[in-house]
């Protein structure tokens, strides 16, 4: 079984990933920091380099979309393949730095991968406002998070509503602002009771 994780910049997905799967003793898997050998030339001149760089980020996660499609046990994913297309290539071709020859090429590409493997058996999407993403970005101190602007986290939180307003697959969308899972454990219950009711028929 694949559980996938989907929430913005900040949302707590890293965090949810691994108390569920601590509680349920599934294994977590993480968004991997791969050396991507795009990326000086990405920073250096992005117009330029952007193509290069996520088609070389979505060749490394359909890898790991492969691997995951061929464990027998239950996998709990902190981002998915689904994310990197719709949510941040989507929002590099809006801002001009992919030409619509290369989007095009680009989202070709993505399609013919996923009629290869299947949605995730269950996305579970973190709903959070731009100020509890500043307010979660701030407090957990990344330098290189510090200088994101609130139109960027903005856009991207227009991004991923439009992408599961149409998300034909199972979903659960939990309340980010008002939950506080990882320091309240009648919180993580909520989560977890819903996560049972999806999974298991148990409460509905």
């Amino acid at each position: 079984m694949h559980i996938g994780i989907a929430g913005n910049i900040g949302c707590g997905k890293t965090t949810l990933t691994r108390k569920l799967a601590e509680y349920y003793g599934w294994t977590p898997r993480f968004e991997s920091v791969t050396y991507n050998p795009y990326l000086e030339d990405y920073y250096s001149d992005i117009q330029r380099w952007s193509f290069n760089l996520e088609v070389y980020f979505l060749a490394q996660r359909f890898r790991d979309t492969l691997e995951i499609a061929k464990n027998k046990g239950v996998i709990i994913q902190d981002r998915t393949i689904l994310e990197g297309v719709q949510i941040f290539v989507q929002n590099n071709y809006r801002m001009g730095n992919l030409s619509d020859r290369d989007f095009a090429t680009y989202m070709d590409l993505f399609d013919l991968m996923m009629s290869l493997v299947k949605l995730p058996d269950l996305l579970i999407y973190i709903r959070s406002s731009v100020p509890h993403l500043v307010s979660q970005i701030r407090k957990r101190g990344r330098d290189y998070e510090q200088s994101m602007s609130l139109e960027y986290l903005g856009g991207l939180n227009e991004l991923y509503e439009k992408w599961i307003g149409d998300y034909k697959g199972r979903l659960l969308i939990i309340d980010g602002d008002g939950l506080d899972y990882e320091n309240r454990p009648e919180d993580f219950a909520l989560v977890t009771d819903k996560v049972d009711a999806e999974l298991y028929g148990l409460f509905k």
